[in-house]
């Protein structure tokens, strides 16, 4: 009876072990997320299932072009995938030709899908506080991001992690790390 009793104990201490770790790596390390919608392609598409880093901006601050994952501030449960455009501390403006503008000097970022049909608010130049991000998605013109006062700007306090990883679909499997 003893052996049976310590059998169920140790099995059960395992259990709680994984359960703790697998608890630990969601909450801490990083995270599974899934693409909803078309604004980050041709980078991203609708049902992509990405790995979302959330120890690095632990350790150093988010860099432009890095992909980051942020809650959506009106509706809960609801997260947005956007690509860094402009630093804190950084001045941004879109053109009515729908040049980016960081600094005055022209973004060169290569990352939109298309001509910025709608500069938003960044019509006129955007100042960056000292811990807040301008996003945009790749598919610039399908997509509410730091361009809409929905959206705005995003502090760094919000940010979940960023975007490493594809892991579905596996023909498109690999990393979507800027430069990758």
């Amino acid at each position: 009876m003893k052996s049976a009793l310590k059998e169920i104990i140790s099995g059960s201490i395992y259990i709680l072990v994984i359960l703790s770790l697998t608890y630990l790596l969601v909450h801490f390390v990083g995270q599974r997320t899934v693409v909803q919608g078309s604004s980050m392609m041709d980078t991203l598409e609708n049902g992509d299932n990405l790995i979302c880093d959330k120890i690095t901006y632990r350790f150093r601050a988010p860099k432009r072009y890095e992909i980051i994952v942020f809650p959506f501030q009106y509706e809960n449960h609801t997260y947005f995938i956007k690509r860094i455009i402009g630093l804190p501390g950084e001045t941004v403006r879109i053109d009515d030709q729908g040049v980016i503008y960081i600094n005055g000097q022209k973004l060169k970022d290569g990352y939109g899908r298309e001509v910025i049909k709608d500069p938003g608010r960044a019509r006129t130049e955007i100042t960056l506080g000292k811990d807040e991000y301008f996003v945009m998605g790749d598919n610039r013109n399908n997509s509410m991001d730091s361009r809409t006062d929905a959206v705005g700007n995003i502090h760094r306090s919000k940010i979940i992690g960023r975007v490493v990883f594809r892991i579905w679909p596996f023909a498109k499997w690999g990393s979507v790390l800027p430069g990758k």
